[in-house]
C-alpha cells in the first residue's frame, strides 16, 4: 500500500475524512436533530459554553444557537467544515471552524462537550487522549454529554466500545448520570447507541 492510501486509511488523519467527505460518503450524518439532543438543548441556560468536537455537517448547532448557547464547533477535516458552513449558513459565522480538538485552548471550559460519533471515529489507542483532554475542555460540574456507540466492532470506524470499558476510560474523572439506549437517526448505529450523560467531578 503506497503512503498516500495508508494515510487515507487512518482514522486519525484529516485525509481519511476528506475522501470521505469529498465523495459523499458520510452514512453517520444525519439532516435530523435528535430528540435527545433537542430535549438537552431546551433545558441549558442561554449563553452555555457548549463545544461540539468532530462537528461534521453540525445540524445540531442551529439548534444550539437558537436556544442561545455559545457553540464552538470544530473539525480538522477542511471538507467537513465546509459543509458544516454550507448546512448552516450565516449562523456558522465565528462558530465553526478548522481545529484539531486535540490542540484546543483549554484556558475556557466548556459547560457542555456534545459527544457524537467523535470517540467511535477515533482509533481506540488514541481513546487515553480523548478522554483526558475532554476532562480538561469539561469544566467541574459540566458535562460530556451525547451518544456513544456500544457494540463489539474492533474494526471500524466507527470502534465499537462497551459500558465497561467507558467506565475505565471517563470514570477518573466523570459519574455516569444517563444512561439508556436510543433510538438512532443514523442507522448505522441503529440498536446499538446510547444517549449518555457524564457529569465531570470536581477536582
Amino acid at each position: 500500500m503506497d503512503p498516500g492510501e495508508t494515510m487515507r486509511q487512518n482514522s486519525a488523519l484529516p485525509e481519511f475524512w476528506e475522501t470521505r467527505y469529498l465523495s459523499g460518503v458520510t452514512p453517520w450524518d444525519s439532516s435530523q436533530c435528535p430528540p435527545e439532543v433537542l430535549d438537552y438543548i431546551g433545558r441549558q441556560a442561554p449563553g452555555l459554553p457548549t463545544l461540539v468536537p468532530g462537528c461534521g455537517s453540525a445540524v445540531e448547532v442551529a439548534h444550539m444557537v437558537t436556544r442561545g448557547l455559545k457553540v464552538l464547533a470544530v473539525d480538522f477535516s477542511d471538507a467537513a467544515v465546509k459543509a458544516a458552513c454550507e448546512q448552516l449558513g450565516t449562523l456558522s459565522e465565528g462558530r465553526v471552524v478548522m481545529r484539531d480538538f486535540f490542540a484546543l485552548e483549554e484556558d475556557v471550559p466548556y459547560e457542555w462537550v456534545y459527544e457524537r460519533a467523535f470517540l467511535c471515529a477515533l482509533p481506540p489507542a488514541l481513546w487515553p487522549d480523548y478522554a483526558a483532554k475532554m476532562a480538561r475542555l469539561v469544566s467541574p460540574q459540566g458535562c460530556l454529554a451525547g451518544y456513544f456507540f456500544l457494540a463489539e466492532t474492533p474494526k471500524g470506524p466507527p470502534f465499537g466500545t462497551s459500558l465497561g470499558e467507558l467506565q475505565a476510560l471517563l470514570g477518573e474523572w466523570f459519574t455516569l448520570e444517563t444512561s439508556r439506549s436510543v433510538h438512532s437517526v443514523s442507522p448505522i448505529f441503529q440498536g446499538r447507541e446510547f444517549w449518555q450523560v457524564w457529569r465531570r467531578r470536581k477536582e
